[in-house]
């Protein structure tokens, strides 16, 4: 029995780089990666030619991959981390010390995964008010925030709410956060993506609306993001995908003598290095173990999809985690627009 399935229909939800040059299996694509603390830094400078294959914008695109943020110390770490890359992003836009900034919030707060915008509003350090009262100190520049709430909230075109504000106060560039969606579920609340192409709001939860950027806006914009949300469909597959890795672990480790002096439920099977072959999967899921990891994914797709049940799905622990990515994202901010705060 064959089951044609075309892959073409079917394009992962995800607003990250990395996992759509993945996907997509592109290969001469200019980046670098390097490690700080645990923490994975990854640099995409993306040209026209390769921009147009993966429908995005050309330009650089920089992700944070971290694990824990429970913790004081790491949670700090990130933090720095952010800083620099930011500031790296700043420096590459030619932005003065001094350059007006205007913080956007993106996302709806009363959604808990979409309020990661709304909520580092709180967190940042608004200035530019003092600065208009010639009140500024040194060391740190005229910076506004504004949180302009979803459009199905407001009825108003997020992007021409966000342009009648630079058009009366005049800032220098943008920075956006906003959450994202991820197309793995071990990316949720573990990766920082920044970006000076801009961003198109609810695009990963195909709620595409008018892109903010350099081309609407006309000042540079930096879009922060952090992803919140996966869809159901990444959901079972990646559970397959477990399900196979598991099964073979649990083959070899049956066979391996020293099993008996170690509790298998206790070992975290993928991380080991197994080899997953055609007769494995077949023997695990019979017709199904004959299609590969897109197919699968395809297959999920269009049973779910029809009956309205390929929803996109959050951590149970959001409420906490949120919080927690807010503080990093808004003091990262500050950190790097606040020289003053940075000595601090």
């Amino acid at each position: 029995m064959n089951h044609e399935i075309d892959l073409n229909k079917y394009e992962i939800r995800t607003d990250l780089i990395d996992e759509t040059i993945e996907n997509n299996n592109i290969n001469n694509i200019d980046s670098k990666e390097e490690i700080i603390d645990d923490i994975y830094i990854t640099t995409v400078n993306l040209d026209k030619t390769n921009s147009k294959l993966l429908n995005k914008k050309d330009g650089t695109y920089i992700t944070i991959k971290f694990n824990d943020i429970t913790d004081y110390n790491n949670k700090e770490k990130v933090k720095n981390v952010l800083k620099n890359e930011l500031n790296k992003l700043i420096k590459k836009l030619n932005l003065k010390k001094d350059a007006f900034a205007l913080i956007i919030g993106l996302g709806n707060e009363k959604s808990t995964p979409d309020s990661l915008g709304p909520l580092t509003i709180k967190n940042i350090v608004v200035t530019n008010h003092l600065y208009e009262l010639n009140e500024l100190d040194d060391g740190f520049r005229p910076v506004a925030a504004f949180s302009p709430n979803v459009t199905g909230v407001t009825g108003i075109e997020t992007s021409k709410l966000i342009k009648s504000i630079v058009n009366e106060i005049k800032p220098d560039f943008l920075i956006c956060i906003d959450s994202l969606a991820s197309g793995s579920i071990d990316r949720l609340n573990k990766t920082i993506q920044l970006t000076d192409t801009g961003i198109h709001p609810g695009s990963g939860v195909g709620n595409k609306r008018k892109e903010i950027s350099y081309n609407t806006i006309k000042i540079p914009v930096i879009a922060i993001g952090v992803p919140t949300v996966v869809d159901a469909t990444i959901i079972v597959s990646d559970t397959i995908n477990y399900m196979q890795k598991h099964y073979v672990f649990n083959k070899k480790f049956q066979n391996d003598p020293m099993s008996k002096l170690t509790i298998s439920s206790s070992v975290n099977y993928l991380k080991q290095n197994l080899k997953i072959t055609s007769e494995d999967k077949k023997e695990l899921l019979g017709l199904l173990g004959n299609f590969n990891e897109e197919e699968i994914r395809e297959l999920v797709f269009e049973v779910l999809n029809p009956i309205g049940y390929n929803l996109m799905v959050t951590p149970k622990e959001i409420d906490f985690v949120i919080e927690k990515l807010s503080d990093i994202v808004g003091n990262g901010i500050n950190k790097a627009l606040h020289e003053k705060i940075d000595n601090i």
